[in-house]
């Protein structure tokens, strides 16, 4: 079987890629200098996450987990310098086809560019790439209660509230509530076909 394509989705203003063993020191660039700013709603790193052998660790995984279909790990970067500082990431993870079609949505933006409208439209770009080109049906996105910085993103492309969970996820030093939403794919025309067994 040939290696699947890895995508480059475009933007306005952003270039989302999955970052190659080239852009370790970047990754470790980005991390720590966003360690204090993602800490309250992140799980807590991997001792080395944040060193060089880390890093091309972190992105030997994403290469694999995307060659077999489990995840597509964007990393963002700011137009016109296609090879610039990464400024965050869109995760499609767990991604499971046949009946179900669907991932879970995960974004983190770099403390130097909230508030300008970049994670919308590295979502909206994301998104597409999902319903379109996997032609998964679901997307699946929870956030802690008190981010309401995350709410405000996912209400803005459209995500649902679905539930609340108690003691969802291990993030910020604790056990945290999450707030469950959803966004579903409403032109999968040709379901019946992409759900049946081969």
């Amino acid at each position: 079987m040939s290696p699947r394509r890895v995508p480059a989705l475009e933007t306005t203003r952003l270039l989302l890629t999955l970052p190659s063993d080239r852009d370790a020191e970047e990754l470790c660039a980005y991390l720590e200098r966003n360690r204090e700013h993602l800490r309250p709603w992140s799980p807590p790193e991997p001792p080395g996450a944040v060193t060089l052998v880390g890093a091309l660790r972190r992105i030997e995984n994403i290469q694999r987990e995307f060659q077999s279909g489990t995840s597509a790990r964007f990393w963002v970067r700011e137009l016109p310098n296609a090879s610039g500082p990464f400024i965050g990431a869109v995760t499609l993870s767990n991604i499971v086809l046949g009946a179900f079609r669907a991932c879970y949505l995960g974004y983190q933006l770099d403390v130097a560019h909230v508030g300008h409208g970049f994670m919308h439209e590295a979502l909206e770009s994301v998104i597409e790439y999902a319903f379109v080109e996997l032609r998964l049906h679901r997307i699946m996105a929870n956030y802690v209660p008190e981010n309401e910085r995350s709410a405000r993103v996912l209400r803005r492309s459209g995500f649902v509230v679905e539930g609340y969970a108690r003691d969802y996820l291990f993030v910020g030093g604790g056990f945290r509530d999450h707030v469950l939403t959803s966004l579903t794919n409403a032109d999968l025309l040709d379901a019946e076909r992409l759900c049946t067994p081969a």
